[in-house]
């Protein structure tokens, strides 16, 4: 049951207000992107890593990360979904599929061997999910409140999502996922549009996804007090 990890790290990420693209950005000596990678492979539970990156940065990715024949480096698109697509291509024959933000460079590793385990223990798409401790509201165009969902049924959810190779294939090929209407912030999203139930494993605060310079400071203060703690 071999596994792929698909890392998309082609975007830019301004809202973290860096001048060089989020997956680029350093914690503590190491790129997110480095960080995010070296999780997947001390998770013990992924057979192979994919890293998608702008076509300009490939070579220069490659040679941070360092050779190694568990992780390949691969041209993206402009659009996430492009460099997913370009993902499970170079997935070739995986049984299962994780796909992975670079942002959430701190996501334990113990987490991800969870997401597997899962799968292989019949799950077809599993993703790991936080209780919401805010109380959440739906409003209109206009900014008016149209309802108040039942905290006790929402979830944030992380990554890395991890489904059955063929199924996401499946929901990359059904329709134009860029359309009006047909976006999904997620690649679980796009499953449940084909009936599919997706399971849940619990999640971790680690695994927050560094989006803003908040979560920057955060970051780094996690790093540093783990460095003081000897970690």
């Amino acid at each position: 049951m071999s596994v792929v990890a698909l890392v998309p790290a082609a975007g830019r990420g301004v809202r973290l207000g860096e001048p060089l693209p989020k997956a680029f950005v350093e914690l503590g000596g190491r790129t997110m992107l480095t960080r995010a990678v070296e999780g997947l492979r001390k998770s013990g539970a992924v057979d192979r890593v994919v890293v998608i990156v702008p076509p300009e940065l490939v070579q220069s990715v490659a040679a941070d990360l360092g050779r190694s024949d568990d992780v390949d480096v691969v041209a993206g698109g402009s659009e996430r979904t492009d460099s997913v697509r370009a993902g499970l291509l170079a997935a070739g024959d995986a049984e299962f599929v994780l796909v992975h933000d670079a942002a959430r460079a701190l996501t334990p590793p113990a987490m991800i061997a969870r997401v597997v385990d899962e799968l292989k223990a019949g799950g077809a798409a599993v993703i790991p999910v936080l209780p919401v401790t805010d109380t959440i509201k739906s409003v209109d165009v206009l900014g008016t409140v149209t309802g108040t969902p039942l905290r006790s049924e929402l979830r944030a959810v992380q990554t890395p999502q991890g489904f059955s190779t063929d199924l996401l294939r499946q929901a990359y090929a059904a329709g134009d996922l860029t359309a009006a209407g047909n976006l999904a912030t997620d690649d679980a999203g796009l499953v449940e549009r084909l009936g599919v139930s997706v399971r849940t494993i619990a999640g971790h605060v680690h695994a927050f996804k560094i989006t803003t310079p908040l979560d920057l400071v955060l970051a780094r203060a996690l790093l540093s007090a783990e460095s003081q703690d000897g970690i």
